[in-house]
């Protein structure tokens, strides 16, 4: 077996352990928290208030994270120690919640810091992460978010996220298209176990169809108590 076709046995192995994870927190009634900077804020964005998305997840940012508030200033926030406790200041983690981080290198303060305060809670951590990105890039925070999370999800990204020309990658980035599909497929299995044991899944509907923005109603009432982004 070749090694990307063994990184990618042990992802879809990973997936269906994350599902399960998952499915528990939320029967508990616990939060799914999301998380990544720079333009790993795309698959955060992706994973909250989204059609066909679980209504239940927070996601946790900071302004100077958004590299449309200011590119450098994205990058050098990324890199700062101590700015993951304050985007976690005020969020109680429990261990009926879990925290999913994307971040492709998995080697800034930022995504390592969340990953070590969130299990220090007890709170289960999920990486959308780049294994062999991480294993080449400088260990700014000593080590990495695959190394601090307790799963691993590797979106097979390669070192400098560019894919295209194969020979020689300048354009055609990867990582948020391989972190939405990783995504979607950890719902697709999440929706099945759900439906195995008669559990209905707090899913978003669209607020464009027919029906979409009263099916909503609830879930909005809900969860707007704890997730306040959602006023």
């Amino acid at each position: 077996m070749t090694s990307w076709a063994a990184s990618s046995f042990t992802t879809f192995y990973t997936l269906d352990k994350v599902a399960d994870v998952l499915l528990a927190a939320i029967k508990a009634d616990g939060t799914v928290l999301t998380a990544g900077a720079g333009h790993s804020l795309a698959a955060v964005a992706e994973t909250f208030y989204r059609a066909g998305g679980l209504a239940c997840v927070r996601p946790l940012y900071h302004p100077s994270l958004l590299p449309m508030h200011g590119a450098l200033s994205s990058t050098t926030a990324e890199r700062r120690s101590g700015l993951a406790a304050e985007v976690l200041d005020g969020v109680e983690l429990t261990d009926k919640d879990v925290l999913i981080i994307f971040s492709t290198s998995g080697i800034n303060p930022y995504p390592v810091e969340l990953a070590r305060q969130a299990k220090a809670a007890g709170t289960p951590v999920v990486a959308f992460t780049s294994i062999a990105t991480s294993s080449v890039a400088p260990k700014r925070a000593g080590t990495t978010l695959a190394e601090e999370a307790t799963f691993v999800l590797d979106n097979l990204v390669i070192p400098g996220d560019a894919a295209y020309p194969p020979a020689a990658p300048v354009t055609a980035p990867s990582s948020s298209l391989a972190n939405a599909f990783l995504w979607n497929l950890l719902l697709v299995r999440l929706l099945d176990r759900a439906t195995a044991t008669g559990f209905d899944l707090p899913l978003w509907r669209s607020a464009n169809v027919e029906g979409g923005d009263a099916a909503n109603k609830a879930m909005l009432a809900k969860y707007t108590p704890r997730i306040d982004v959602l006023a």
